[in-house]
């Protein structure tokens, strides 16, 4: 049994089970805020409390930053359009000017936003992933004719640095776009009865963006975006590749990497766009 897995020099319990010792023990172990049901032996006892305790000082921590900083918006009850993924469409969350926000003005209607800035289609920590750092954990079965999704930068950029990304990239989307972490995400999303617009990424517009060299890796990942929605009539791959003119920086944020007030709004005024002419 492994106990811990380490994160970012805190640590997050990664598996709980029996524990083959001769000092194990049956019943409950008070930690911090938590009781751990299991057998556990003494070696494990006293660094699974000491770590919850430190999970969830950093579960507070996170839960009081990140509406802060726009990375959890969950609104618009009886929706029937659910928005997921990552800081592409959180950004501008706080102030009223994200993805969804826009969207929500250009169809009259709610949208349900779950999207979590830095979140990743790959994520195993099951605490932080469950407050939706996991994109799949972010979806929730309900009544919705759309899920608006993006991911999958965070897993290249952060992940493997936009260089040498092979493997990393097999494991999001496969060549032919049938298999893979977002694949298995929108056939789960489809087996429930959703059409799902999986938006792209914005391209830099060439100005020193700490995102130019990732270049490459979004092409090839746009190609395979495409072919997953060309095997399914009820998925719309919406590629951004075209919407920042070569030298205008006005579409993006500070950072070069998401997008501005206009760069939101336009990119909704797109989602709109697809599901206008759909209904």
């Amino acid at each position: 049994m492994r106990c811990v897995s380490d994160f970012g020099g805190l640590q997050e319990i990664a598996a709980f089970g029996k524990l083959e010792d001769a000092n194990a023990f049956p019943g409950r172990i008070n930690g911090s805020l938590i009781n751990i049901p299991y057998r556990l032996g003494r070696n494990c006892i006293w660094a699974e409390v000491w770590t919850m305790r430190k999970v969830w000082a950093l579960a507070f921590l996170l839960i009081l930053l990140l509406p802060g900083c726009g990375e959890i918006a969950t609104r618009g009850d009886g929706s029937r359009i659910l928005a997921m993924g990552d800081s592409l469409l959180a950004w501008h969350g706080t102030t009223g000017h994200s993805i969804s926000d826009r969207l929500e003005t250009y169809l009259g209607e709610p949208v349900t936003d779950r999207s979590v800035v830095g979140a990743r289609m790959i994520y195993n920590l099951p605490i932080t992933g469950a407050m939706g750092m996991s994109i799949p954990r972010q979806y929730r079965p309900g009544a919705w004719d759309w899920v608006v999704l993006n991911g999958g930068g965070n897993d290249l950029w952060m992940g493997c640095g936009c260089r040498a990304c092979a493997d990393r990239m097999e494991r999001i989307i496969s060549e032919n776009g049938q298999a893979g972490e977002i694949p298995h995400l929108v056939r789960r999303i489809r087996d429930a009865g959703s059409r799902v617009i999986f938006v792209g990424y914005l391209r830099s517009p060439g100005f020193g963006s700490p995102i130019e060299h990732c270049r490459n890796e979004g092409a090839i990942f746009d190609k395979r975006l495409a072919r997953m929605a060309a095997a399914d009539p009820g998925i719309v791959f919406l590629s951004l590749s075209d919407l920042v003119p070569s030298g205008d920086k006005s579409f993006h944020a500070f950072d070069r990497i998401h997008p501005s007030r206009k760069g939101s709004a336009a990119i909704a005024e797109r989602i709109a766009r697809v599901i206008r002419a759909a209904n």
